[in-house]
């Protein structure tokens, strides 16, 4: 049974993705002690640490035996330092924690880089997107088989298995459900790596949309 490690399991992507990786070991990471017992709850293995103060050893403790890691936590506008340290500087110790255990597939949620761009969002935000960039390059340049989700806009919604998916689409929003749906099924889909994929909603299942990234011709 593959072993699945997730990071942000307690969020609005993470909390939608448990229960759609029924047929793997899911184990996943929580900040708060009381959050252990609703992960095993889900049949999923907690291990408690805090992403402000984790390093690559830390990472690497807890990944030992791992098939693949989803990184979908994000710092959800909590501060700048926050925002420096788990959406920048967060990935790449995973990255060099996961080479040093042998762990090969990692799935990335980043940022429609278009997202925001005309609303005046302010320097947080602008931080916020350099920070994602920061990762996305890291993970790129890793040997890891890495995938790079990039959603649009997050919305509180589960979807309904409607959605645009490919290298470079139109800017729109994104349900978490919808993106919790494709991390679940790249999980499965080992032919579709080192690829960046940006998502909206839209009118395409998850299944056929990723049925078009394993047919497209590649370079």
């Amino acid at each position: 049974m593959p072993k699945i490690f997730v990071i942000g399991a307690t969020g609005g992507v993470g909390a939608r993705l448990l229960p759609m990786l029924k047929g793997h070991e899911v184990h996943a990471l929580h900040r708060r002690p009381e959050q252990a017992k609703a992960l095993q709850r889900e049949g999923v293995t907690p291990h408690e640490g805090d992403l402000m103060e984790m390093g690559a050893e830390d990472f690497a403790a807890v990944l030992r035996g791992m098939d693949a890691v989803v990184f979908s936590a994000g710092a959800a506008g909590s501060g700048e330092d926050r925002t420096r340290t788990i959406d920048g500087e967060a990935p790449p110790k995973l990255v060099e924690a996961m080479a040093r255990e042998g762990v090969r597939r990692l799935i990335l949620v980043s940022a429609f880089m278009d997202a925001g761009r005309s609303k005046g969002l302010g320097e947080g935000f602008e931080l916020y997107m350099a920070c994602k960039r920061r990762a996305d390059v890291a993970v790129a340049a890793s040997d890891l088989d890495w995938v790079i989700l990039r959603p649009g806009t997050l919305i509180d919604a589960d979807g309904r298995d409607a959605v645009t998916a490919g290298p470079a689409i139109a800017y729109g929003d994104t349900s978490r459900g919808h993106v919790a749906a494709m991390i679940a099924a790249l999980i499965d889909r080992p032919a579709i790596g080192r690829e960046i994929i940006e998502m909206t909603d839209g009118d395409t299942t998850v299944a056929a949309a990723l049925d078009r990234l394993e047919r497209r011709p590649r370079p």
